[in-house]
């Protein structure tokens, strides 16, 4: 009695290349498939189907259709696996485990790979089993060796990975094999010296200086805004004046030996008032005004800042939010001073059509003219209507020129530096 036919072997050409860098190209997925089909061919072996993955096979359990594959077999629809080498089907312990585990089974009949052929035989899984764990020691070395090389580098002063903004990479075009060194970037730089600058001289606030230099056309690499965030961490970085931290997090401190921007005083001040800026609330300082315009240019709100100069003097500006604009609006800042001329002479020029504020302007205005000639006779110096409105808007309290303010029927905007009013629906008295 002869013995049965084995059962037709059912592959599956799994082809993996890494998503890393470290992958060679002659390992790329194309490459992988065209060899094991050439194989098929020669060999007389059935493909059912081809599964691709870019993947990295050091953790278990990571790669989707990998995991396929398995179940796959699990399930009956295949019975081998076709792949250029080991390392490709596992290189952790986990997965490798379930390939073993299949094998023991009996679902999984066959591997072949290029050059080996490995069946459910102990002496052919033994070898299997050493493979892929060489492969998995190769790839634990390999991280190792790399930190090591990072700490190397970071002792002789240069930071790996990409610079941050201010600096660039530069690699000999002529001598490739002296590798990169960073070097100011002179197109970026200057803005990162003025972001400083604008800070430890000017007493700019963060907000400020972002708005500032975008403004001036401080950009990103790819040529994008500089974020709010982004200011925040270059004022952080201690890159600026010589000294770099890697990895980050790990207090190991490294001398660069790249130029630096600022000094070490420089930084340390700016950064000593930005922490001043940074304990003050949001919202301790009020500024009225913000509450009652709308920006001309985009309709975003408007934003009162206070700026302390080199002299110690103060200034309250006001400016768009460009909240509402995305960014894009250019209206110019106004200080409060011209704001508040502005809004007077506006108010003294549209009085006679406004008929509510002209009315209350009117009214106090007389008021004060007679107790004052009640009090000092004829030759008393009467007061005018912008006299009584610029008094309210420096003077009085807020509740006083909310109040006033509101007796303008339209919105108040900012156009141009200047103060102008949007006709609205009439609002009921108060």
């Amino acid at each position: 009695m002869t013995d049965p036919k084995p059962p037709e072997v059912k592959f599956v050409l799994y082809s993996r290349k890494s998503s890393e860098s470290d992958e060679k190209q002659a390992m790329s997925i194309e490459s992988q498939i065209n060899e094991m089909k050439a194989l098929a061919e020669r060999d007389g072996i059935e493909i059912i189907d081809i599964i691709e993955e870019s993947k990295s096979a050091k953790a278990t359990g990571q790669r989707p259709q990998f995991n396929q594959l398995l179940q796959r077999i699990t399930n009956g629809e295949a019975s081998g696996i076709l792949s250029w080498a080991p390392d490709r089907i596992s290189r952790n312990a986990g997965d490798l485990g379930s390939i073993i585990d299949l094998m023991d089974s009996g679902k999984l009949v066959e591997i072949r790979t290029h050059g080996q052929t490995f069946t459910n035989n102990p002496n052919e899984k033994f070898l299997l089993m050493i493979l892929c764990s060489q492969a998995k020691l190769e790839n634990d070395n390999r991280a190792k060796n790399v930190k090591r090389g990072l700490r190397a580098k970071c002792v002789i002063g240069k930071k790996p990975g990409l610079p941050p903004l201010g600096y660039k990479l530069y690699r000999d075009p002529e001598d490739y094999s002296k590798g990169s060194k960073i070097i100011i970037d002179p197109e970026r730089a200057p803005f990162v010296k003025k972001m400083f600058d604008y800070v430890a001289e000017s007493k700019l606030s963060g907000r400020l200086v972002n708005e500032y230099l975008h403004d001036e056309g401080f950009r990103t690499r790819k040529g994008k805004r500089v974020t709010l965030s982004m200011t925040y961490r270059i004022f952080k970085d201690t890159f600026y004046y010589g000294e770099f931290e890697y990895p980050a997090g790990s207090g190991n401190i490294y001398h660069g030996t790249h130029t630096p921007i600022v000094t070490k005083e420089q930084w340390e001040k700016a950064n000593s008032l930005l922490k001043t800026f940074e304990k003050t609330k949001w919202g301790t300082k009020t500024f009225y005004f913000s509450r009652l315009f709308k920006c001309g240019g985009c309709g975003s709100g408007i934003c009162g800042d206070q700026i302390t100069n080199r002299h110690g003097k103060s200034y309250v500006y006001y400016k768009c939010t460009k909240y509402g604009g995305k960014g894009q609006c250019h209206e110019k800042y106004i200080r409060e001073e011209k704001l508040i001329d502005s809004i007077a002479e506006l108010i003294n020029q549209c009085k006679d059509q406004n008929m509510r504020i002209h009315g209350r302007v009117t009214r106090e205005v007389e008021k004060f003219n007679t107790m004052q000639r009640m009090t000092l006779g004829e030759n008393a110096r009467e007061i005018t209507h912008k006299d009584y409105i610029e008094y309210i808007l420096k003077n009085s309290s807020n509740v006083d020129k909310r109040q006033f303010l509101e007796c303008l029927e339209g919105q108040l905007k900012l156009i141009d530096g200047k103060v102008s009013l949007e006709p609205t629906i009439l609002k009921q008295k108060f």
